[in-house]
């Protein structure tokens, strides 16, 4: 999918699909930020390379063999980097504004405001999930109570049933004692 084809398709949503979790950062490709700014992913990569000073290890870094392969194998739209013989580099959020920047086109600066906003939208997402999982937690915290007290008071209703003590009184005269008396 070309994202730069129809801008009133570009959304937040769209591009925060794009949006990877690679060694606990979440980062953009190489070719999907370039695809974005409308330049080739060579292209992109060169003028990176020529501002090599604004992109430090927290903006910017390259895969490993198995990173690569994992992006491949669960990216149907990075399928194409399996043949590739080079190691793709990933941005970070400041990375990417950074890499629209050195492009210094109308074009990258139009759509930086498109990817700062999926990235943002990619966090806010991420916060939904991490109070899901601790609302989880309590939730089965409280049910593990709950169920620890039941099976106690079964355990205590099945010591009563077996013991062999009878609590119920009987209230009246029974048949043993009425037959003595005559």
């Amino acid at each position: 999918m070309d994202l730069t084809e129809n801008k009133h398709n570009l959304t937040e949503v769209v591009l925060a699909k794009r949006i990877l979790i690679i060694r606990s950062h979440k980062v953009m490709m190489d070719s999907d930020l370039a695809e974005i700014y409308s330049v080739t992913t060579k292209r992109f990569n060169e003028q990176v390379k020529r501002n090599k000073g604004r992109f430090p290890q927290d903006f910017m870094f390259q895969l490993t063999r198995e990173e690569k392969a994992w992006v491949v194998a669960n990216c149907d739209h990075l399928s194409n980097l399996k043949y590739s013989p080079h190691l793709p580099y990933v941005f970070t959020e400041h990375g990417a504004i950074m890499a629209a920047s050195v492009l210094n086109s109308p074009k990258a600066v139009e759509m930086s405001v498109f990817v700062v906003r999926a990235f943002v939208r990619m966090r806010e997402i991420l916060a939904t999930h991490k109070q899901l999982a601790e609302k989880l937690v309590e939730l089965e915290e409280k049910i593990s109570d709950h169920d620890q007290a039941i099976g106690g008071l079964i355990e205590a209703m099945r010591e009563l049933m077996s013991s062999g003590i009878h609590t119920q009184k009987t209230i009246g005269f029974t048949a043993d004692i009425y037959e003595k008396d005559k």
